[in-house]
């Protein structure tokens, strides 16, 4: 499980490194903590001669650790251009986190749009995003949530404008909003989950918009009837992903990923008004999409599919980004920058970023990749470092009482027998 080894994300960014980057671990002496920091924080100044570390005794040095402002055992204090971060573990999710915040220095922010019953941003059920908001925080970004129709227009110092899952449509006036935040170099990210009910209100003018920019989004829903998704405890409504057409979003990108209730987005051909998209994630050949979302809605049953009926044979697209660049350049622009663009990334749901599904092989790092690339940040877009599993093994008690007579009695039982009987050979 590469429990040992230093994740993409890390390897991608130290490696990446201009500038000098100052390291002082702050150890207890005593202890093993000095080791397990030259274990990990070895293997970050392996890859970069900008990464040096410098291990201090705590207890022996107290004065150096007060100017650092350090007051508990086991602080790891980064230095860059001026700034400092601090990272209190040897843990290398940690280690990286407070290694980007330190690069960037300010966070950027996501601004998540509400009012629409999407998807809160610090609710801890499972349909909220909190957790996804934990790991954009990770990733140097603020979250705030704003409601577009009273505010009257996107905030300044947005990011990335995030569209979670809208249960009802937007305004007109909303959406006029979100067409001159792209136009003049906005990102924005838009998941549109299928309708979960016969008489729920369609997204008429969100889906319109997306045409505006070359994306088809369908009404239907994306079904998996695939061994492996029912071998993963999953039903047909929850299509799985793992083919990624290349796009910088998924570059490298070889985990599975999971899409409860999707519907299908795909890029327009010839596009719209100069508009491209790209597909960025596509379901299994094993899938498709059902149009007759009103029988399926009625009877729960899946038939099979029928392109007569309108509906999609898998692979069904259900992500695609678009790049648009902006006419006008900023008035401080060097004459020779290379134009601004606008980046939007449409995808037919939003819970494989919830609470819920965010854990699911790949959906973390899928959901902060598209933030990350709408954002621009494209030095971040890789596989982060992950918890390490619990492997334990659990016993029941006949299972426990089995491996007791093996390993106390039987195998020692044997040991003896065959000492025995090579002494009586000998003799």
């Amino acid at each position: 499980a590469k429990q040992f080894s230093l994740s993409d994300q890390t390897i991608k960014i130290v490696t990446e490194l201009k500038k000098p980057v100052t390291v002082k671990a702050y150890y207890e002496s005593g202890n093993n903590s000095l080791a397990e920091y030259k274990d990990r924080l070895g293997e970050y100044a392996h890859l970069s001669k900008f990464f040096s570390v410098e291990y201090i005794d705590a207890v022996k040095d107290p004065e150096r650790a007060k100017q650092d402002g350090v007051n508990q055992y086991g602080t790891i204090v980064f230095g860059y251009d001026g700034r400092t971060e601090r990272s209190t573990t040897d843990n290398e999710q940690d280690i990286t986190n407070a290694l980007i915040k330190v690069l960037e220095g300010k966070a950027r922010k996501v601004y998540a749009v509400q009012g629409h019953d999407e998807h809160d941003t610090e609710g801890q059920d499972r349909d909220s995003y909190s957790s996804a908001a934990t790991e954009l925080k990770n990733d140097n970004f603020e979250v705030a949530k704003f409601v577009l129709a009273q505010e009257g227009k996107v905030p300044a110092d947005a990011t990335v404008v995030l569209v979670a899952g809208p249960k009802t449509d937007f305004l007109a006036p909303e959406i006029d909003l979100l067409r001159n935040y792209v136009k003049n170099g906005g990102e924005l990210v838009i998941l549109l989950d299928p309708p979960d009910k016969i008489d729920a209100p369609p997204l008429t003018n969100l889906i319109a918009f997306a045409k505006e920019w070359g994306v088809a989004v369908g009404n239907n829903l994306v079904v998996d009837a695939s061994s492996v998704s029912q071998q993963l405890g999953m039903g047909a409504q929850v299509p799985l992903a793992a083919g990624y057409p290349g796009h910088p979003i998924t570059s490298g990108f070889k985990r599975l990923t999971a899409y409860p209730l999707a519907r299908s987005v795909t890029p327009i051909e010839g596009g719209t008004n100069g508009h491209i998209a790209q597909r960025v994630v596509e379901t299994s050949k094993q899938s498709f999409a059902v149009a007759d979302l009103k029988t399926l809605l009625a009877t729960h049953k899946l038939s099979e599919p029928d392109a007569k009926k309108g509906d999609i044979l898998g692979p069904v697209s259900i992500m695609v980004a678009v790049s648009v660049p902006v006419e006008s350049a900023p008035p401080d622009a060097a004459p020779d920058a290379p134009k601004p663009e606008a980046r939007i990334v449409i995808a037919g749901d939003s819970d494989f970023a919830s609470n819920e599904a965010l854990g699911f092989q790949g959906n973390k790092d899928m959901f902060l990749n598209t933030i990350n690339w709408v954002a621009k940040q494209e030095n971040k877009i890789a596989i982060r470092p992950h918890d390490p599993a619990d492997r334990r093994i659990q016993l029941t008690e006949d299972q426990g009482r089995i491996i007791a007579w093996i390993t106390l009695v039987i195998v020692p039982a044997l040991l003896f027998l065959t000492g025995v009987w090579v002494w009586w050979k000998r003799r």
